[in-house]
């Protein structure tokens, strides 16, 4: 069974206003480009058409097209960080990490599911597709995104505003902690399901998925600038899906190092 809410919590929208405050600003550089993203179980070709629309069409396991709302945030020269919802798929959003010079290309679907469905689970359900930019999959380079452990043990400060900071620890490969030290969520806490995954040198994805609410986070770690952009996914107090981006400043706490034969799952 799903944990018990306390009567104090707070809803996903509760806390989401204000959370983009740090988030990097978002880009046009990709209007007018075709991506072809080739990824385990499809093909999606996306054109973006303005800063906030692409034109899309989906090959494969889920065939399909339209023309959704997008967003892509340049977080580096040639990295970007996309995120896309779909008018056919309302309970779904789709977050694509990609590296136009490297060619690699790692997505994250986001999917709410029904209480029955999700049982003893949180509500979302991600699923990680990494993948290669361009029709040519050899010409990609350098490292292919995968699981990652390099963040187990480290405790970070993540400031979305003035009115937002949250302490991380991330405990092992499956599991992260967290309390809110300033904003409406002072004083709460839990540790809740997460997943990471390295996306090439410094740059790291970091996802979770609450069990108290349905919500669930896609975020970028970038190590070299000290920043986090991303983006919840998750249902209202009043029971609305909503779609909300966030970014903030990353503080390093500490690093916990383990034993040999002693470390996490």
């Amino acid at each position: 069974m799903t944990r018990a809410r306390p009567a104090d919590w707070k809803n996903y929208d509760d806390f989401a206003a204000g959370i983009a405050t740090n988030r990097l600003p978002g880009s046009e550089a990709l209007v007018g480009k075709t991506l072809r993203l080739n990824l385990p179980d499809s093909v999606l070709t996306l054109q973006p058409s303005a800063r906030h629309r692409t034109r899309w069409s989906e090959q494969g396991r889920r065939p399909g097209e339209g023309n959704d709302w997008y967003e892509a945030i340049e977080l580096a020269p040639d990295t970007f960080f996309i995120d896309i919802t779909f008018a056919s798929r309302p309970t779904e959003a789709l977050t694509v990490v990609l590296n136009l010079a490297s060619r690699r290309v790692l997505a994250v679907r986001s999917r709410i599911r029904s209480t029955e469905e999700a049982g003893a689970e949180p509500r979302v359900a991600q699923d990680f597709l990494p993948g290669t930019l361009g029709p040519d999959a050899d010409l990609a380079t350098g490292d292919v995104p995968a699981e990652s452990r390099d963040l187990i043990g480290l405790r970070t400060f993540q400031t979305y505003s003035p009115n937002h900071t949250y302490e991380h620890t991330y405990l092992s490969s499956r599991r992260y902690a967290w309390q809110c030290l300033v904003g409406v969520q002072r004083g709460h806490g839990d540790v809740d399901m997460a997943s990471y995954w390295r996306f090439e040198e410094g740059l790291y994805l970091f996802t979770f998925r609450e069990f108290r609410i349905p919500v669930a986070s896609v975020f970028l770690f970038d190590f070299r600038s000290m920043r986090s952009t991303g983006k919840f996914l998750g249902i209202t107090g009043d029971g609305a899906v909503s779609n909300s981006p966030a970014g903030a400043f990353i503080t390093k706490a500490s690093m916990t190092f383990y034993p040999a034969g002693a470390e996490p799952v």
